[in-house]
């Protein structure tokens, strides 16, 4: 397990990788917990390559898509059936976590969903998806990270901290807001004697970096207690079992009592411009591996799953129509899910649009018409307790004129 610090340089960061040492991102943010008592966790996952979400949650009752969909279309009968959410929408076979958790009243999908960008490329399109902002190239920080810096001191939240997992923070988590890391890495583990030694070299060098290794090796203790010591790394944030993996480590560390409350994950992988695959392939192995890791989270976080939002976003769609390759092109509407325990779930969130020729966009997209800004906004209100005016004045820039959508958390 690596954990590392964002702010150090990359050749100091090297130094200490080379020692084998775990150190922390940097310090603890302060933020407050939701009103009532509770202890809640938030989670956003980024599903990097563009999600299909015609495939992921099909339209099967749209007159139009068997047709769009050709080869790749699901079905409500036949082996490999999909799930049935309502009479309209059907969940993709690779998904039955899900599907559990959404008879359950534990999740939400939200369909003909986007950000405000419009074009489509994949760099652009994770810039204003991860910092929040309304077009690319405006800011370093993320709006996860502008959550955590806006969320007044409290208790129990603001002692510990947020979690960003991988070798380097994703955008949503970098900011002005301290955020602990940690990923899955094939380092050998220092032993206690060579990181007091280290860190004492670093106390009389540079006390920046020893604070940040002093930090590194609580979080390490912590890593150890919540039962990761022994974890292995197996495939990688685009691979099912790397997906399990990752989910499994965060939710260890954000159960745990000194552990922290809200959490950034990426996962990679889902650019599919050939051979996607329908019921079963590319898009399917995918999404199994996402569908495990809500299951990672729900059974390590333990108690704590009842406070849990988890929400997956992805930078825009693909194509209504498969193209010649059997695969979809990059394209705008998709789908964004919310899961956990805190979810007022068991139902779509959809303003259909239509898949007609005349109803995509440009026509060649399917339109969206819920913004994922106003949904995290709604989950960010109404579970972390932050305000409508922070959200659009702070969070998601010059988005006044996009209210938070309600009715979400339980």
């Amino acid at each position: 397990m690596l954990l590392c610090e964002d702010r150090i340089h990359p050749s100091r960061r090297a130094a200490l990788g080379s020692a084998g040492a775990l150190f922390a991102w940097s310090f603890m943010p302060k933020f407050a917990h939701a009103a009532g008592g509770r202890d809640p966790r938030f989670v956003t996952i980024i599903l990097r390559g563009a999600l299909d979400g015609l495939s992921a949650v099909a339209p099967v009752g749209d007159p139009d898509y068997g047709a769009l969909r050709d080869t790749i279309a699901l079905s409500l009968s036949g082996e490999r059936s999909a799930f049935a959410l309502d009479g309209f929408f059907a969940l993709h076979p690779a998904m039955p976590n899900f599907a559990r958790l959404y008879k359950a009243g534990q999740a939400i999908v939200v369909h003909a969903a986007a950000t405000g960008y419009r074009e489509r490329s994949h760099f652009d399109g994770q810039d204003v998806l991860e910092s929040g902002q309304p077009r690319p190239g405006l800011t370093q920080s993320g709006w996860l990270n502008r959550a955590l810096a806006a969320l007044p001191p409290g208790e129990r939240i603001a002692h510990r901290g947020a979690l960003g997992v991988g070798p380097i923070a994703p955008l949503v988590a970098r900011g002005s807001a301290p955020v602990m890391g940690w990923s899955p890495q094939a380092l050998p583990r220092a032993d206690d004697d060579l990181a007091m030694r280290v860190m004492d070299l670093y106390a009389q060098k540079d006390q920046a970096l020893a604070r940040a290794l002093a930090k590194g090796m609580e979080t390490d203790k912590l890593a150890t207690a919540s039962g990761m010591g022994g974890m292995k790394p197996r495939g990688g944030p685009a691979d099912p079992e790397g997906m399990k993996l990752i989910a499994a480590g965060a939710a260890k560390l954000m159960a745990a009592e000194a552990g922290p409350r809200v959490a950034a994950l990426a996962f990679e992988g889902w650019d599919t411009h050939a051979n996607e695959g329908g019921a079963t392939g590319q898009l399917a192995n995918r999404l199994g591996g996402l569908d495990s890791a809500f299951a990672e989270f729900e059974r390590d976080l333990g108690p704590a799953w009842k406070d849990t939002i988890i929400a997956v976003v992805t930078e825009f769609g693909r194509t209504a129509r498969i193209n010649g390759t059997t695969g979809t092109d990059h394209g705008t509407g998709t789908v964004a899910f919310l899961v956990g325990g805190a979810v007022k779930g068991g139902r779509v969130i959809a303003d259909w649009p239509g898949l007609r020729q005349q109803q995509l966009l440009d026509g060649r997209d399917l339109k969206p018409t819920t913004d994922v800004r106003a949904v995290l906004k709604g989950v960010m209100m109404e579970h972390l307790g932050l305000s409508a005016a922070t959200l659009a004045e702070r969070v998601f820039p010059a988005t006044a004129d996009l209210p938070p959508l309600r009715g979400l958390v339980a």
